[in-house]
């Protein structure tokens, strides 16, 4: 049972990240135009760019169970600036702070869970499993 809650607690959190490069390819400009908005206007197709990488290759290597540590890794790199940047309720006014912190704390367990992926692994069903139990024949 363990395994499969494994399994879909690594679907769940690597769907997040892939449907944030989702949004963030199919809303280029917009998501630049919300990095400025919050400041950011250095290199923001290169830093835009290698959060997309992060997130696709983080989310894929999560959600196959390939490496999912490295994964978990690429992961918090991206997700633990963007939420002291973008959540910073302690920052907004008062009629915004209360949303603000909430998904401050949503992310908080995100990271959470990320960590739980590279302190556990992947568990049984993953590919790397699938690799180390997969016999080869010898051609004679």
């Amino acid at each position: 049972m363990k395994d499969i809650i494994d399994l879909i607690g690594r679907i769940f959190i690597s769907l997040i990240f892939l449907w944030e490069a989702y949004d963030s390819i199919a809303f280029f400009q917009a998501t630049k135009r919300t990095m400025s908005a919050f400041g950011f206007e250095w290199q923001q197709d290169f830093v835009l760019g290698s959060a997309i990488f992060l997130l696709i290759v983080g989310g894929i290597l999560v959600l196959i169970g390939y490496r999912s540590g490295l994964g978990a890794i690429m992961l918090l790199l991206y997700y633990i600036p963007v939420t002291f940047i973008l959540h910073s309720f302690w920052n907004d006014p008062i009629d915004v702070r209360r949303v603000e912190s909430i998904m401050f704390m949503k992310n908080i367990a995100i990271i959470g869970g990320l960590l739980m992926v590279y302190v556990n692994g992947s568990g049984k069903y993953s590919v790397k499993r699938l690799f180390a139990t997969t016999k080869v024949t010898k051609w004679s």
